[in-house]
């Protein structure tokens, strides 16, 4: 992991064509801008965790309910 320190305004750039932007620091939280290709997905994490999560639980299932809906 490198971790790299930036003040308000400033910015840095990931390969050719993403560039991240502090834009505010206030109260312990910072508001970045994410300067990306519409073809590149951009998610919070914890976001994507809950709908793997969610994806991982609903693949799951009682074999007794299948042969539930064959009666």
């Amino acid at each position: 992991m490198l971790v790299i320190g930036r003040k308000k305004g400033e910015s840095l750039l990931i390969g050719d064509d993403i560039e991240i932007t502090i834009i505010k620091i206030e109260n312990g939280a910072v508001k970045i801008a994410i300067n990306a290709p519409r073809e590149i997905g951009i998610l919070r994490k914890e976001l994507y965790k809950e709908v793997t999560d969610e994806n991982q639980r609903a693949m799951v299932f009682d074999a007794s309910d299948l042969e539930k809906l064959n009666k």
